[in-house]
């Protein structure tokens, strides 16, 4: 495993680099690494200003790390807690989406962090699948972040909902931290990091890729 020095990161860094930042923090703070990644999927999942936090790329990354340091990450225990976090992100996003809906878009600040096309794109994706979309979504960065915000906002059934909330999270967390568990320490995946976490980001934004141009012909 190659050593990292975390003293140079910025937050961009931390961004891009989270192998090398989540090495290091398991490293100096042990089993706290619960807590950070926990936070980081609840606010990816529950705040719409947050949807640029890595996502599907640090649930692979946990998953491998839980594998390189079994005595700080119980692979178990690390799936439980980032459930729930996903769940209970999801849930806060749509108890805003229900309560505060399109007002949310009048708030001079967010305005520069949340652009109103990411919600129509979702609205059209919603429209698309129905409720499957809550499940759909957690396999698509941006898409994940607005799909509960987008149903508060349209009065989706709560019970409806929860459903496709709880088997979407425990899908998406499940499949992705397992693949990191047990490919993450694949000599070849691990000289080739990048390319995987890229390979990962390029798979899940394959769907809004396909969307994009099928409009583009569409209108044409």
């Amino acid at each position: 495993m190659e050593t990292c020095d975390c003293t140079t990161l910025g937050i961009i860094d931390i961004l891009i680099k989270t192998k090398c930042y989540l090495q290091c923090f398991i490293e100096n703070h042990g089993t706290l690494t619960y807590f950070l990644l926990c936070l980081i999927i609840f606010c990816e999942t529950g705040l719409v200003a947050t949807p640029f936090l890595p996502g599907d790329s640090l649930l692979f990354t946990a998953g491998m790390f839980a594998a390189i340091y079994p005595s700080v990450l119980n692979p178990f225990m690390l799936i439980i807690l980032l459930i729930i976090s996903a769940i209970l992100g999801d849930n806060v996003n749509y108890l805003v989406g229900r309560k505060l809906g399109v007002r949310i878009f009048e708030i001079k600040w967010l305005k520069k962090i949340i652009k109103r096309e990411y919600l129509t794109k979702t609205e059209l994706f919603y429209q698309k699948h129905g409720g499957k979309t809550i499940i759909m979504a957690r396999f698509v960065p941006i898409v994940r972040t607005f799909a509960p915000f987008a149903a508060g906002m349209g009065n989706m059934n709560y019970k409806k909902y929860i459903s496709f909330c709880v088997i979407g999270g425990i899908i998406w967390v499940t499949a992705l931290t397992l693949a990191g568990y047990f490919l993450g320490t694949n000599a070849w995946i691990q000289k080739n990091y990048e390319k995987v976490v890229f390979g990962i980001i390029g798979i899940s934004v394959l769907p809004i890729l396909f969307g994009f141009i099928k409009s583009k012909f569409s209108k044409q």
